[in-house]
């Protein structure tokens, strides 16, 4: 294949800028932002997890503080109720001792029932702190989460350029090639990711093989204009006065 050597220096603009994609494409595959971003929304769901569970146990607590109140409430209005008919003197003297019995049992119900009641809301109170630690560990997630969410959107942004500018500037230059050069340009490309190098002091610059003495005295008799390729990895190798022929 004959392409003039102004035309086939070119082709090393091509692959720069096809290398450049290359490495834009594997920077926001592997974006240390992006990681950063995944790590804290873990991070923000298992608070916002913790902090729920918290919550049903403190619905949980406050329902139990509910019942207690409830049943002290009722155990008092019992023993109020016991306490007024016997001061008021009306009670048989049978009934009087089953009174004062009943009297006995609903003191002492009260007085559990009020023990339980201060175990569940000193529970209550503990819980009502864990909820607010979790809280404050949550809130201190979304923040960090929305600062590195910032920062991947930026770090986004610059790549969208960048491969914008690379996309533009690769339209712009294939124009210039002969067809059947950028074909066997993008073939080599395909297999091995370069497509075509500078032979830069005897040594393929895709590769970075250097080449035997005969290969080399072959190509230095070869025309200007005659694409040469690597032995080596087939890439087309450009030459210039760089090339040490």
């Amino acid at each position: 294949m004959n392409v003039e050597p102004q035309i086939q220096l070119r082709l090393l603009e091509l692959a720069a800028l096809d290398t450049e994609s290359a490495q834009i494409s594997h920077r926001r595959r592997v974006l240390p932002e992006q990681q950063e971003v995944t790590r804290l929304e873990g991070e923000r769901n298992r608070y916002r997890d913790a902090a729920a569970t918290v919550e049903i146990a403190i619905e949980d607590l406050d329902r139990d503080i509910r019942k207690l109140e409830d049943e002290v409430d009722s155990v008092r209005q019992r023993e109020e109720r016991d306490r007024a008919m016997l001061q008021a003197g009306t009670v048989a003297a049978k009934q009087l001792t089953d009174l004062q019995h009943e009297l006995g049992a609903l003191e002492r119900r009260q007085s559990t029932l009020e023990d339980d009641l201060l175990d569940v809301m000193e529970r209550r109170e503990a819980a009502d702190a864990d909820h607010q630690h979790a809280g404050a560990q949550l809130s201190r997630a979304e923040a960090d989460l929305t600062d590195a969410t910032r920062l991947r959107d930026e770090a986004v942004a610059d790549l969208d350029v960048a491969e914008n500018r690379c996309r533009t500037g690769r339209d712009e230059i294939v124009t210039i090639f002969p067809t059947e050069l950028l074909d066997r340009y993008e073939r080599q490309r395909e297999r091995h990711g370069i497509g075509a190098a500078l032979l830069r002091a005897r040594r393929c610059g895709a590769c970075r093989i250097e080449l035997d003495r005969g290969e080399l005295a072959r190509i230095a008799k070869t025309a200007p204009d005659v694409v040469v390729t690597c032995p080596e990895c087939g890439a087309i190798m450009v030459r210039t006065a760089e090339s040490g022929l």
